[in-house]
């Protein structure tokens, strides 16, 4: 297969939600059709002791849910097809934002009885700032939700996007009989005696045939009638090009966990998603489709294998082929590394590949020389934006619970800051160190972190901190930004990268100081250069 078969064919996208609404089941499904695995884990079913695929730290199977992006890969239908699984969890929404840098398309799964929840538009917002192409999942049809009408005014509304169903559902929670599929003119049915099996897929190009009737009852037909009429009345034909601008998103409704409307998705998803898509830079735009290969760290975890302490980074390939052997520019240490393992994914399961192309996902093993954001290429000087910290939104003190392990503290601490898990800060005036996170959960992962991978243990102390704010300042040198700096020396601090951070105590404060000394600028996130 030619190098541009094969960045054709691959799809590499994002799936994102609120906690809950059932991401981790869909993606479990995707790879079941994929072939990629014999059985499902329910990841909250108790009756089932093998955990969801993609959930493979510790914690995530105490808890039942996801706190990191899994990524995981199969073949369906001769395309090459790569999922990065998200944390749902609004505790864990920085790791989310940044795999959003790394797909091409996204699926947004939303729960049919709840609706549109507030996370869920979060990530949209952030997919709609990128311009990123959505498909929307309604899920869990085997129960009673909302209308489908309401469910899609609710998503064009709370979220702005512009929708088109694709799919529609026949019936809901007790009356769900299958889902007629509009994009393949196809009619979709459960079985009988089980509502978890599909009967047949029967194909009705023409909606007023009587077969209608036999197939799923006169009642149920005459609606599914008028309610394709009345989307072809009010929804917008579906055009692949609206919906590559990120102009028009298709919906989908299934129930991932019975395995209905999965395939239809799958299917659909495969004709219509890009395929690898030119990634700005801040030097110029890289095309996928060029020969020299470029890519970028997105995510490092630490410990993926207990037995092994090994630490990876996780690169998307930008443009051209990234080979096992070969050397790559480190644009922010300029030297050139080789990489003797380089790894693709099926979830616990990892494969040395020897080449991967634009669009794939390789995990290189790090012995600490990569940081979310850096830049692999062949010689260019790269650096591709788009990763930047934000401000956390809880902040603590961190204290050495064992001053024998001291080193071990700070090794994990660290390591795991340079996963991306939170953010720390050190005070410039006594050295102290504060850890900063979006949610609270994140702290006990933090600390059962640290005690299981690094054998350390570390207590939190309050903290009155309202926001981190990036200092910028437009003349270093001036008396102003001096005085800055000696009146508030005491919420001064540096990230890991030694910039600047004004701990500030409340939105008054950052009022006051933008208006006492206008040659400082405050920024809610560190990517401002």
């Amino acid at each position: 297969m030619s190098f541009l078969e094969e960045i054709q064919r691959r799809r590499t996208f994002g799936i994102i939600s609120h906690p809950d609404a059932g991401k981790t089941t869909l993606t479990e499904k995707l790879l079941l059709f994929g072939g990629a695995i014999q059985e499902a884990g329910a990841v909250k079913n108790n009756k089932i002791k093998k955990t969801a695929t993609s959930d493979f730290m510790e914690i995530e199977r105490q808890r039942g849910i996801s706190v990191a992006t899994s990524v995981l890969a199969f073949i369906y239908k001769d395309k090459k097809i790569n999922i990065l699984d998200t944390p749902g969890h609004k505790d864990f929404a920085e790791d989310t934002f940044r795999t959003l840098t790394a797909v091409d398309s996204v699926i947004v799964v939303i729960d049919v009885a709840k609706g549109v929840e507030p996370q869920t538009e979060k990530l949209v917002e952030v997919c709609r700032m990128r311009s990123i192409p959505m498909l929307v999942f309604i899920n869990k049809l085997d129960r009673e939700g909302k209308d489908a009408f309401d469910l899609l005014d609710e998503v064009e509304q709370k979220l702005g996007l512009h929708v088109t169903p694709m799919s529609f559902p026949i019936g809901m929670g007790y009356d769900f009989q299958g889902i007629y599929n509009i994009w393949e003119k196809k009619l979709n049915l459960f079985s009988e005696k089980s509502k978890t099996s599909i009967t047949e897929s029967i194909e009705f190009t023409d909606v007023s045939n009587p077969e209608l009737e036999k197939a799923i009852g006169e009642k149920a037909a005459n609606t599914l009638r008028e309610e394709l009429h009345l989307i072809e009345e009010v929804y917008p034909p579906f055009s692949r090009e609206e919906y590559l601008r990120g102009d028009l998103q298709p919906v989908f409704f299934g129930s991932a966990l019975n395995n209905f409307g999965v395939k239809e998705l799958l299917d659909a998803f495969i004709e219509i998603a890009p395929s690898p898509q030119p990634k700005k830079s801040e030097e110029r735009l890289v095309d996928s489709k060029e020969e020299k290969m470029t890519g970028f760290v997105f995510k490092i975890h630490a410990n993926m294998d207990p037995k092994h302490r090994d630490r990876l980074a996780f690169v998307k390939i930008v443009s051209g082929v990234f080979k096992r052997n070969s050397p790559y520019l480190h644009v922010r240490h300029g030297k050139n590394l080789k990489f003797s393992s380089p790894n693709a994914f099926f979830a616990e399961k990892k494969e040395i590949v020897e080449e991967s192309y634009a669009g794939d996902i390789v995990g290189l093993h790090d012995t600490g020389n990569f940081k979310i954001g850096d830049t692999l290429t062949e010689g260019e000087v790269l650096n591709f934006k788009g990763i930047p910290s934000f401000s956390p939104e809880h902040f603590r003190y961190v204290n050495n619970a064992d001053p024998m392990k001291a080193k071990q503290l700070f090794k994990g601490l660290d390591q795991l800051m340079d996963e991306g898990v939170a953010q720390l800060f050190t005070i410039e005036m006594n050295g102290r160190k504060v850890v900063g996170t979006v949610g609270a959960l994140q702290y006990e992962v933090i600390q059962y972190r640290l005690e299981h991978e690094y054998g350390a243990k570390c207590t939190y102390e309050p903290l009155q901190v309202h926001k981190a704010c990036w200092v910028e300042a437009t003349n270093p040198k001036n008396e102003e930004y001096k005085e800055f700096l000696r009146v508030k020396q005491r919420y001064l601090a540096k990230d890991k990268q030694g910039q600047l951070v004004f701990l500030t105590d409340s939105e008054f404060t950052i009022q006051m100081t933008l208006s006492k000394y206008p040659t400082v600028k405050l920024h809610f996130t560190s990517e401002f250069k």
